[in-house]
């Protein structure tokens, strides 16, 4: 795996994550790499300064753009403008959305054909699922982040 910082011609900054660097090739050749901000497609490679990990594990990690020290580690706030943006999207999503989990498919359908009664929702769905309901007429998009699942 290996992490790039991305850039699109309005000057937005994110980072994301690839399987090589032929991966990211062939992505960003195929119009599938979108800025996180804008959703513009057009985006190129930053520069960026490799990470090398020193052994300390009690150094604080610096942020790339301005070298300050940053809350590291999975429970960090979001930093960039990019990642507050998608903060509040999910938030958004899962305030005005009933989550419908693994049952997204069957339940977009139905809200789709009347059978169900029309509101937001959100879950989870295969990607050929996916294309299959849009293929349909079913108007669904993917989100940014990974639902929340609820257990109770």
């Amino acid at each position: 795996m290996i992490k790039y910082s991305l850039q699109c011609p309005e000057g937005h900054r994110f980072d994301s994550w690839f399987a090589d660097g032929a991966a990211y090739d062939k992505l960003v050749s195929a119009g599938h790499v979108a800025c996180a901000i804008c959703g513009n497609t057009r985006v190129e490679k930053s520069i960026m300064a490799p990470r090398i990990g020193t052994g300390d594990s009690t150094a604080p990690s610096g942020s790339p753009d301005t070298g300050e020290a940053t809350p590291a580690g999975p429970l960090s706030q979001p930093l960039s403008p990019a990642e507050q943006a998608i903060a509040a999207l999910k938030k958004k999503v899962e305030e005005t959305s009933d989550y419908v989990g693994g049952d997204f498919v069957k339940e977009a359908r139905a809200i789709h054909e009347g059978t169900a009664p029309s509101r937001a929702i959100h879950g989870e769905a295969k990607l050929a699922d996916a294309k299959k309901l849009l293929e349909e007429g079913v108007p669904v998009a993917p989100l940014p982040f990974t639902p929340q699942r609820k257990t109770n």
